[in-house]
C-alpha cells in the first residue's frame, strides 16, 4: 500500500468535491454537527497546513492547525493547501520520522500520513452529503480507509473527536459502514 499516492488520490477526490461549493452553500449543515460547510473546508485547509507544518521536522506552532482561510475561492485555497501537504508529505524520510500532529502527539510520519487520508476520505463524504450528494465518490479508498480505521484507537464520545459506532446492517456499502463506525449517521441528509 503506497500511503502518500493514496493521500494524494483522497486530497484530489475532495479537492474535486469542494471545487462544487458555491458561495451559497457555505452556510449548509453538515454531518459533522459543529460545522457548516464553511467550517468544515475551514478545517480542511487548516489540517493541511498542519499536517504540512508538521512533516517539515519541525514542532509546529499549535495554531496552525487553526489557520485555514477561504478567501474568496474556497476550491483555490483548498488545492493550494493540498499541493502544500503533498509536497511535505513526499520529502525524504517523513514517513520514518517521528512528526507532532495537534492533540494526538508525536507520531510516526507513515501514521500521520494515514490519519491526514482518512480525514480527507471522510471529509469528502460529509462535503459530498452536505450538497446533497451521494457520498460514494471513491469506494476503493473508503475501503482502505475503513482498514485503517478499524486499527486505530478512537477517543469517542462527547467532547471526543469520534463518536459512539452507529449500527449498520451487514453488508452495508463501504462509505455507510466507514463513516458509522466513526460515529455518523451513514443515512444524513442536510
Amino acid at each position: 500500500m503506497d500511503i502518500l499516492e493514496l493521500d494524494r488520490r483522497a486530497s484530489d477526490a475532495l479537492g474535486k468535491i469542494i471545487a462544487a461549493v458555491t458561495p451559497e452553500d457555505l452556510r449548509r449543515p453538515t454531518p459533522c454537527a459543529d460545522w457548516t460547510l464553511y467550517g468544515l473546508i475551514r478545517h480542511q485547509i487548516s489540517d493541511n497546513l498542519g499536517f504540512a507544518a508538521a512533516a517539515s521536522g519541525t514542532t509546529p506552532d499549535r495554531s496552525v492547525w487553526d489557520s485555514g482561510v477561504l478567501g474568496a475561492d474556497p476550491s483555490e485555497a483548498f488545492g493550494w493547501s493540498a499541493a502544500l501537504v503533498t509536497e511535505a508529505f513526499a520529502a525524504q524520510g517523513m514517513l520514518e520520522r517521528r512528526v507532532e500532529v495537534r492533540e494526538f502527539g508525536v507520531l510516526p510520519g507513515a501514521f500521520a500520513v494515514s490519519m491526514h487520508f482518512v480525514d480527507s476520505v471522510v471529509h469528502g463524504w460529509d462535503v459530498a452529503r452536505a450538497l446533497g450528494m451521494p457520498g460514494d465518490l471513491a469506494p476503493d479508498l473508503a475501503e482502505v480507509a475503513l482498514e485503517l480505521v478499524l486499527g486505530m484507537p478512537l477517543s469517542r464520545g462527547p467532547g471526543q473527536v469520534f463518536g459512539h459506532p452507529v449500527e449498520v446492517p451487514d453488508g452495508a456499502p463501504v462509505y455507510q459502514r466507514l463513516v458509522a463506525h466513526l460515529g455518523r449517521d451513514p443515512w444524513w441528509t442536510p
